[in-house]
């Protein structure tokens, strides 16, 4: 049977909770951030994104892009809050609601709907009930599997609704960039770009083997394979909870000194804790990764008896980890920190 996939996923989402609740900021571009001025923009609305703003983007640099930007302190406790209205919302319809962080979630509805037209009927209610009850908008996305679900609710926001037929797929893969397909991050990119893979097209062009010889033999050139193809067989996981969160960040060149990568270390936080804060988690057991010039990986951990909760915390945790005695004069290519033995926010503690 044909899997019937909706994805979700609400319109700049915590900018548009702050908007909603102050409407004279309506015109304004506003970002809404994680801690203090030196944090991070947790979201922008459209107006902020113009500029160039954007999520996890430290705050200097979203106020170099945009200097009459209005910065607004997140208030977690009430976009959890909207967020359980729009689950609740999903489950009308469903009992196959895989919720992903706070503002967006995959809807399984093969059973409820027998054509495409009849999903995309469902989203639209969906995006109706939502509006009703959250004065909010949203964009959905309709078809086949999760991976091209998510690519349509992308594709005309906001309050957008786009249906993906399976006669289409080749077409629409085929023009996108390499950066588009789910799994391909900056590094990625890089090294099919350097391959002369930049678009669907010519990603589709490859064979498994060649996909294998430029990414190695793990499951991501398998997978990408398949997406090139608009094959994807995961599954909507019902109460589907995340196993860690974190940030690595490549640099053009390598770092040789403990203070160098000491430096880039806030950068790092921020943007992990903003993605903990949006997605309502802490964690006690952090991870550094180091990846040398050579690309031999590093990796160092530790677990504390209690959360860590700030940016600072989890800034000075990662320092510890990167030990005087870590040899770095080879050069690092990439630094990552990332959270495990992750919980569940119960207050708002980031």
């Amino acid at each position: 049977m044909t899997r019937l996939i909706v994805h979700v996923d609400m319109d700049a989402f915590y900018a548009s909770i702050e908007i909603r609740d102050q409407p004279d900021l309506a015109a304004f571009p506003v970002a809404v951030i994680a801690t203090a001025r030196r944090g991070a923009v947790m979201t922008a609305n459209y107006v902020a994104r113009r500029f160039g703003v954007r999520s996890a983007m430290p705050v200097h640099v979203a106020l170099q892009r945009c200097p009459d930007l209005v910065l607004i302190p997140q208030r977690m406790e009430v976009y959890r809050a909207v967020s359980v209205q729009l689950q609740e919302v999903c489950s009308r319809y469903t009992d196959l609601v895989e919720p992903l962080a706070l503002d967006e979630a995959y809807l399984d509805v093969t059973q409820q709907s027998r054509t495409l037209i009849d999903a995309e009927q469902l989203a639209r209610a969906i995006q109706t009930d939502i509006l009703t009850e959250t004065r909010l908008t949203s964009s959905a996305g309709v078809s086949v599997n999760k991976f091209l679900a998510k690519l349509a609710s992308g594709l005309h926001k906001p309050s957008g609704l786009t249906v993906i037929p399976p006669e289409e797929v080749n077409t629409l893969l085929a023009r996108l960039a390499i950066e588009d397909f789910y799994g391909i991050g900056p590094v990625i990119a890089g090294k099919l770009r350097a391959q002369g893979i930049q678009t669907g097209a010519q990603l589709r062009s490859q064979s498994l083997a060649g996909l294998q010889a430029v990414l190695g033999a793990g499951k991501l050139a398998p997978r990408l394979y398949g997406l090139a193809r608009g094959v994807d067989e995961r599954a909507v996981e019902a109460h589907r909870e995340a196993q860690s969160v974190g940030v690595e960040r490549t640099f053009d060149q390598d770092l040789t000194t403990r203070e160098a990568l000491l430096a880039e270390l806030p950068g790092i936080t921020a943007e992990v804790v903003a993605r903990l804060t949006q997605r309502g988690y802490m964690g006690r057991t952090v991870v550094v990764k180091l990846r040398y010039a050579d690309w031999r990986p590093v990796t160092r951990r530790h677990t504390w008896t209690q959360p860590l909760t700030t940016a600072e915390e989890l800034t000075e945790a990662a320092a510890g980890l990167l030990s005087p005695e870590l040899s770095v004069e080879q050069g690092v290519r990439l630094l990552g920190v990332s959270v495990v033995n992750l919980s569940r926010q119960e207050t708002s503690q980031l």
